[in-house]
């Protein structure tokens, strides 16, 4: 299995074979569509003129880097605080997992255990660390005892709720309606 969003190609392959390009798919994954979360981790290695690389980004002029981020077309909306986001992501990666992006998962005990690596990293909270793990054990066949009960929701196979779950134009329209409705429903419940 691999991941097979519909962008680019050539993004596609790298988050496939770079771990830290998917890992930074995730977390530019917010406030921007998929799409543009999951193709700038490609644009980024681009305009490095390399892959990416987890003590390189950590250690990255946080000036620069924000130049980098914010040229056009900027690789987020929010491209200083993306920036710096990246790098604490990254410096995690390298403090903690020896700068290698698929130690986060490797050798897990379970579950419950990779829910708690993705979500120690910066800016992963419970729905994000759920979505991550969904996606690793959906499209990645990382599965350590407990995945799904530890993804939550995202662990469903036949759900359509997140990045984990696109495979093509079809289940990304699927997943945005899903989105949607559950977008409703919270404005719904908070106005009532």
């Amino acid at each position: 299995m691999a991941l097979s969003l519909p962008i680019d190609p050539a993004a596609n392959e790298l988050l496939n074979r770079n771990e830290l390009a998917l890992v930074l798919g995730l977390v530019l994954d917010q406030q921007i569509p998929m799409e543009k979360a999951f193709t700038s981790p490609y644009v980024l290695a681009q305009r490095l003129g390399h892959d990416l690389d987890a003590g390189e980004l950590a250690g990255y002029d946080p000036e620069q880097l924000v130049a980098v981020f914010a040229q056009p077309p900027a690789l987020h909306r929010f491209p200083k605080a993306m920036a710096a986001r990246v790098q604490e992501v990254c410096q995690v990666i390298v403090d903690r997992y020896d700068g290698e992006a698929a130690a986060l998962w490797a050798g897990v005990a379970d579950g419950r255990e990779l829910f708690n690596r993705i979500a120690g990293l910066p800016g992963f909270g419970k729905q994000k660390a759920q979505i991550f793990l969904a996606l690793l054990g959906k499209r990645f066949d990382v599965r350590p005892e407990g995945w799904q009960e530890a993804a939550g929701g995202y662990g469903d196979p036949e759900a359509y709720r997140s990045v984990a779950d696109v495979t093509d134009g079809e289940s990304l329209r699927r997943v945005r309606e899903y989105k949607q409705q559950m977008k409703a429903a919270a404005k719904a419940k908070s106005a009532g």
